[in-house]
């Protein structure tokens, strides 16, 4: 959908700034992410120990089930170091992101910043936001209808069937986005560092792999952990933004209006919260990136009521109707396509 919304203009964000940062809701919270990365970590391992354990049997596709999950979850302390969330300087938020991402789920934290920096300053922006760029899938009317080709086009008429399904190769499709970025980014300040890491992860997770396991039942663990994590990672963030209003390439809004119409949030209390790794409160990760996500649920009280003070449309729901939400979006773009199959067909 194209979002109608007014051009607003002023410093209504800084009124909501200003009750946030009097909350102390921008604080650091150092003990609860070191429990957290702890825990994560201490489970990360256990997934690796299970796999050693097991050996040589099919039991071992359940850790790699697992080790989809706890990469999932390492993933998202990458996340929270590159939006500053975790340790109170630059240098010790980039260490765990390189550590969270690099080294042990084998992502390029410098090209997840490169995008998601982008991401964030045009949420579900035609022309703007990476996240709805050309893709796999069409996530506006004109990418839909500019679709070449029999594979994408069929792909288009039945993204909503596909979507889930496809998430599974979402995995793969992130570590050689990783690589690809990373041998362009010549410049990049520590780009030989993000390639010694992801070289070391490669070859530390292939290695381990190899060693317990014969060839067939290797490529089988591979294949379920990184189906489970791209599956995992793509159910993330796809309730976040997809089926919200699309804003016009042309179109300005202000700052607070740009983050809240294009974001919806999740609710489903402490175990979401923990599922989604604090994503579920979207509307208020994006009005305050840097906001460790302990504070997260605090701080959406107080962006209800002020988005209801301000008229702003403020959206949540749980995290099936947010599924559902996606998916009727993305059938609904591919209506013209299967109408003009059916059309053709009668020709």
């Amino acid at each position: 959908m194209t979002a109608v919304i007014a051009d607003q203009r002023g410093s209504d964000y800084a009124g909501l700034s200003r009750q946030v940062r009097d909350a102390r809701l921008l604080d650091r919270t150092p003990w609860r992410y070191g429990l957290r990365i702890a825990a994560t970590v201490l489970f990360f391992l256990a997934c690796w120990w299970a796999l050693v354990a097991i050996g040589q049997s099919w039991l071992v596709l359940v850790p790699a089930v697992l080790l989809g999950v706890a990469s999932t979850q390492v993933a998202f302390l990458g996340h929270d170091g590159g939006h500053q969330q975790i340790a109170a300087t630059r240098t010790g938020n980039t260490v765990v992101g390189l550590l969270a991402g690099n080294l042990l789920t084998g992502l390029s934290i410098g090209w997840w910043i490169d995008k998601h920096v982008r991401h964030h300053a045009n949420p579900n922006k035609e022309d703007h936001d990476p996240d709805i760029g050309e893709g796999v899938f069409a996530f506006t009317t004109a990418q839909a209808a500019n679709r070449a080709g029999r594979l994408p086009r069929a792909i288009a008429r039945n993204q909503a069937v596909l979507f889930f399904p496809l998430l599974t190769l979402e995995g793969l499709n992130l570590h050689v986005a990783s690589v690809r970025w990373l041998f362009r980014a010549r410049g990049g300040r520590l780009r030989r560092t993000e390639l010694l890491l992801l070289s070391a992860h490669m070859l530390a997770y292939l290695g381990v792999v190899l060693w317990v396991l014969s060839p067939v039942l290797a490529v089988a663990f591979v294949a379920v952990h990184q189906a489970v994590f791209g599956l995992y990672m793509g159910c993330s963030f796809a309730p976040n933004h997809k089926g919200m209003p699309i804003i016009g390439a042309e179109q300005k809004l202000d700052y607070l209006r740009r983050q809240v119409v294009t974001s919806r949030n999740v609710r489903g209390g402490w175990f979401v919260d923990q599922l989604l790794g604090g994503l579920n409160y979207q509307v208020e990760h994006h009005l305050f990136p840097s906001m460790p996500r302990t504070h997260l649920r605090k701080a959406q009280r107080l962006v209800q009521t002020y988005c209801a003070q301000h008229r702003i449309p403020y959206t949540e729901t749980s995290l099936f109707a947010s599924y559902g939400c996606a998916l009727r979006y993305l059938h609904a773009l591919g209506k013209p396509l299967r109408a003009a199959r059916l059309a053709a067909s009668k020709a």
